[in-house]
């Protein structure tokens, strides 16, 4: 259960905690090195997400590339909506380049 409250709290979806557990050794009890292969791709996704967060943290108040142009500064960053030619959402945070 423990296992499962620290996912949930990491923002792992439930179902690839299911599919993690699926991992572990049926037949013996987990080990330290099982726990830690079983949480090594989820310490991955949550430093993705941190990175992500801050960037949106550090990026707030300017234009992230959304490609709404509702504000007049974008306009000006993303003339013509450049950032949609790359994809959906915020394209800069996703670390798209905003000069190329």
């Amino acid at each position: 259960m423990a296992l499962i409250q620290a996912g949930r709290a990491a923002g792992i979806p439930l179902q690839e905690i299911r599919s993690a557990l699926e991992l572990l050794p049926h037949d013996r009890t987990a080990t330290k090195h099982d726990w830690e292969r079983l949480s090594s791709a989820w310490r991955r996704d949550v430093e993705e997400r941190v990175e992500r967060l801050t960037a949106l943290r550090d990026q707030l108040t300017s234009c992230i590339g959304c490609g709404c142009l509702s504000l007049r500064s974008c306009a000006l960053f993303n003339t013509g909506d450049r950032a949609a030619a790359r994809g959906a959402g915020a394209r800069y945070l996703l670390g798209d380049d905003p000069l190329l």
